[in-house]
């Protein structure tokens, strides 16, 4: 029969050995390429990362890129594929047309577009807007149109962040195009601005799988953390691309 001490005994070396393979899954993540997770067959594709698992610390670990973008993201195209399996007519569409007129998709597949659709795209620009040399600030005219709206960067960084703040439970935090005019706002879950309308051209997911690894619930220092990780060049490229096709 095993005594107290020997009980204590094993459990400290079966601890240390979980330890030790977390250690080495984690700098297995940092170092490994990112393959694209095999998904339903379907017209949606998961986009790979444009740089590796580690690329954006220490202000987003490579444990949750890869968890983000290999388990998180391919749940939603999987499941976005297996919705529109169905209809024929809606693989011929991209996620953005389809979140543009939510009320032309069938009922029975409404919601499911709406979240798996709306996490696709979410998710998509997501990737794009963070960089392995990102912070800085915007360029061109989206850092006059800022200045011009909010007052300056820090005090848009400041109503960005409490807006990022002020988000109960899942969703996101942008900065969007409405009209030719930047707007800062929340949307729940999975929801995207496309579907009212809007361009968005920054996010930042406030869902907790996005940061709970890393920050367990200290929101915002994953927030603080975020805006050293923007890639504003992509940012201000598409706030240019937005206010062009105003004109077109």
């Amino acid at each position: 029969m095993m005594n107290r001490r020997s009980m204590l005994k094993a459990f400290g070396a079966t601890a240390a050995l979980a330890a030790t393979q977390n250690s080495l899954s984690a700098q297995t993540l940092a170092v490994a390429p990112s393959p694209a997770p095999s998904a339903a067959k379907g017209p949606f594709t998961l986009p790979p990362l444009p740089y590796a698992y580690d690329a954006l610390e220490p202000y987003i670990d490579a444990a949750t890129m890869h968890l983000h973008h290999d388990k998180h993201h391919a749940a939603y195209v999987n499941n976005l594929n297996t919705a529109v399996a169905g209809h024929p007519e809606l693989a011929d569409k991209s996620v953005e047309a389809l979140l543009a007129d939510l009320n032309a998709i069938p009922e029975d597949v409404r919601t499911a577009i709406r979240n798996q659709g709306g996490g696709h795209a979410n998710h998509t620009l997501w990737w794009q807007i963070l960089s392995t040399s990102g912070g800085a600030a915007p360029k061109a005219e989206l850092a006059k149109d800022i200045d011009a709206q909010y007052g300056s960067f820090a005090q848009f960084q400041d109503r960005f962040s409490k807006i990022a703040l002020s988000v109960f439970g899942s969703g996101w935090a942008w900065l969007s195009v409405v009209a030719g005019k930047l707007v800062i706002e929340t949307t729940p879950n999975q929801d995207s601005p496309l579907s009212q309308g809007q361009t968005p051209i920054l996010g930042l997911d406030v869902w907790e799988h996005a940061y709970y690894i890393k920050y367990q619930n200290r929101r915002p220092e994953y927030v603080a953390a975020f805006f050293h990780a923007i890639n504003w060049d992509y940012v201000s490229g598409q706030y240019a691309q937005a206010k062009s096709s105003l004109h077109s």
